[in-house]
């Protein structure tokens, strides 16, 4: 009898600690860019100044607060962009450090807090299901045994670059990525950085074409509970919605800017 008691209590106090399981992942984000501008026009120097700039828009840390069930992930607070030399203009679309993104993935739904040049959205819709390819590939990332898995996806890439008032403008192309991420069964929560989630473990690591997206820190059950909550800023719409709003008001912005005939003026958008 008094083995029977402390069984049942020893699995009442490993579900509760179960329902209370939380944790905090810090990632870091980096992307390989291929930028080819006509050296008649811009010289080496000036290339290699904009190849630098434009990466570090892209490397960045953010942070994953998680539990069985649900996310919040946000980009951390930084010292800020490098600022572009005179005459330069850099678009990028792509998330700000005001953007918060929420999921269940127990209701396989989703909320972002999306800043759209000024104006905040609050995009409400499902999670995409990704068809993952399991492997029994592993490697360790930190001290955690992670397994490989892949996926692929359909990306559109624009690219617009204006040299003076000569404007250069590729058509829109589709192209087929292969999504590469490594997740950890030892953490078993079916969530992972940014939009990735449905694996047998938190995804550690991510190569998405030419993303990359690094766990370097993991505080698993913090003394201090960890709010989870979805943001509620914004105006309430669709991804396909914003996605529309996102072009038209890229396509506006740009056709803003001021050309200039100095022969100092370069401007470069990449999306997708």
């Amino acid at each position: 009898m008094i083995r029977l008691i402390i069984i049942v209590t020893l699995s009442v106090i490993g579900s509760i600690a179960a329902q209370d399981f939380q944790g905090i992942a810090t990632y870091s984000t980096d992307r390989k860019l291929e930028i080819q501008l006509d050296s008649t026009q811009v010289n080496s120097e000036m290339q290699k100044q904009i190849h630098e700039m434009m990466r570090k828009q892209f490397q960045k840390e953010y942070t994953l607060r998680f539990n069985k069930s649900a996310s919040v992930y946000k980009e951390e607070e930084s010292l800020g962009a490098p600022q572009p030399a005179s005459g330069m203009q850099i678009m990028i679309a792509g998330s700000g450090a005001s953007d918060i993104l929420y999921k269940n993935t127990k209701d396989e739904k989703f909320v972002a807090q999306r800043d759209m040049l000024g104006k905040m959205f609050l995009v409400k819709d499902t999670l995409t299901h990704y068809n993952w390819k399991l492997s029994n590939e592993t490697k360790k990332i930190g001290n955690y045994n992670c397994y490989k898995a892949t996926m692929t996806r359909t990306q559109e890439i624009i690219r617009e670059v204006r040299v003076n008032n000569d404007e250069e403008k590729s058509e829109p192309e589709t192209k087929e990525i292969e999504v590469v991420v490594w997740y950890t069964p030892e953490i078993p929560v079916n969530n992972g950085p940014s939009n990735y989630w449905g694996l047998p473990g938190l995804i550690m690591e991510v190569n998405d074409g030419d993303l990359r997206i690094l766990c370097n820190k993991i505080v698993l059950n913090p003394n201090k509970k960890i709010e989870i909550e979805a943001p509620t800023k914004g105006k309430e719409v669709t991804e396909t919605r914003f996605e529309e709003i996102m072009r038209k008001k890229m396509k506006e912005m740009q056709d803003r800017l001021p050309r200039r005939d100095d022969g100092n003026s370069i401007e470069i958008r990449i999306g997708g």
